[in-house]
């Protein structure tokens, strides 16, 4: 869950209905003819770069709060923040942290957020900050060298989960119920084994998402089968079942999944060798996973991130290096409307859409 805190009631109603309007609005636009289109594929919707200045960074962990406010975290331990819709960036880094790589980040407001930094042994680590990179506070250090952590995901405010790469035969959960200030290894004991070679991936901090209070998913690749594992118990008990998505060697699998309610999900990925095809390199769920159908027309390559459009039950993107894919029709087809490189995505309730990816990239949806 990419967005956390409540909303008051108090104009709530009228917001949502705005956000509504100005969603129609922007999937009108989304959808006209392709002879009439400019870029992105719709009347001058496009990707507006919003340069933070870091063109030596890999940004794939992205997240974002509004159209005002997001968070990136990448290579070389870079963490930035802006919050007047990318015209400034601050360097929000942990100090200490330049041999790190963080592959995900999950906000809570323009203050307060998680990120999470990938590797074998101890270089898998968590840090939590409550005023806006100023400081930063390291909640969790990996000790386990076989343990290997790549995506985190939030229920809520309090309650999160971070997971790992197999260790002893099984993927590992990572539990906080205080905001990510402390951590502790659920029981193996409602994890299902893992195929033989399966793993996560960390490319894009969307192999672990969540929807509502308890329900919670969780991408594989590299095994004989690409599997997305299932929890309604915030990680204590899963069930895995196999998508029509390629598999079969350490390069192929679900690299992401998006749910817009606890029922109807996507998955993307393939192949990510630029040079191997990834052909059905996308999935639909619409009863929370326990089936998957592949799409009848999937994006053309390798996606590494997806995200439904705010207020909308059929329409979504996909992104991954050779460009970005639109669905109008909740994950049954597909069509590439941008071939610019980004490796993740994520969408606010305002209707703001930003991606992040290679050579410092950055853009947000814009008219």
């Amino acid at each position: 869950m990419r967005r956390l805190g409540s909303t008051r009631r108090r104009g709530r109603t009228s917001r949502l209905v705005a956000a509504g309007v100005a969603c129609g609005a922007a999937l009108a636009a989304l959808t006209v003819p392709a002879a009439e289109a400019g870029p992105l594929g719709q009347g001058g919707l496009h990707w507006a770069a919003k340069d933070p200045g870091t063109p030596q960074v890999r940004f794939r962990g992205l997240a974002a709060v509004d159209r005002h406010t997001a968070w990136l975290a990448g290579t070389a331990g870079t963490v930035l923040r802006t919050t007047d819709g990318g015209a400034s960036w601050r360097n929000v880094s942990p100090p200490g942290a330049g041999d790190l790589q963080f592959r995900d980040v999950e906000a809570f407001d323009a203050r307060r957020a998680v990120v999470l930094a990938i590797g074998e042994g101890e270089t898998s680590r968590v840090y939590r900050t409550d005023d806006g990179g100023a400081t930063w506070t390291e909640s969790f250090r990996n000790t386990d060298p076989k343990a290997f952590y790549d995506c985190l995901a939030f229920f809520d405010r309090r309650h999160g989960l971070a997971m790992s790469d197999p260790v002893d035969g099984r993927f590992r959960i990572l539990s906080t119920s205080d905001g990510g200030r402390s951590w502790r290894v659920l029981p193996a004991d409602g994890m299902p084994p893992a195929l033989d070679g399966e793993a996560g991936f960390a490319a894009s901090g969307q192999c672990l998402v969540t929807s509502g209070p308890k329900d919670v998913w969780l991408a594989t690749g590299g095994g004989a089968h690409a599997r997305v594992l299932h929890s309604a118990d915030r990680g204590l008990t899963w069930t895995a079942t196999g998508t029509p998505v390629p598999a079969g060697d350490p390069a192929r699998g679900v690299f992401a999944l998006a749910f817009r309610d606890r029922a109807h999900g996507l998955a993307v990925g393939g192949d990510y060798r630029p040079d191997q095809a990834s052909p059905q390199a996308a999935a639909v769920t619409a009863d929370g996973g326990r089936t998957w159908t592949p799409a009848a027309t999937p994006p053309p390559a390798y996606r590494s991130g997806a995200a439904w459009l705010p207020h909308s039950r059929t329409a979504a993107l996909a992104v991954g290096p050779t460009g970005t894919d639109l669905t109008t029709d909740a994950g049954r087809t597909w069509r590439t409307i941008d071939t610019g490189s980004y490796d993740t995505v994520d969408c606010t309730p305002d209707l703001s859409c930003w991606a992040a990816g290679e050579q410092g990239r950055v853009a947000r949806l814009e008219r």
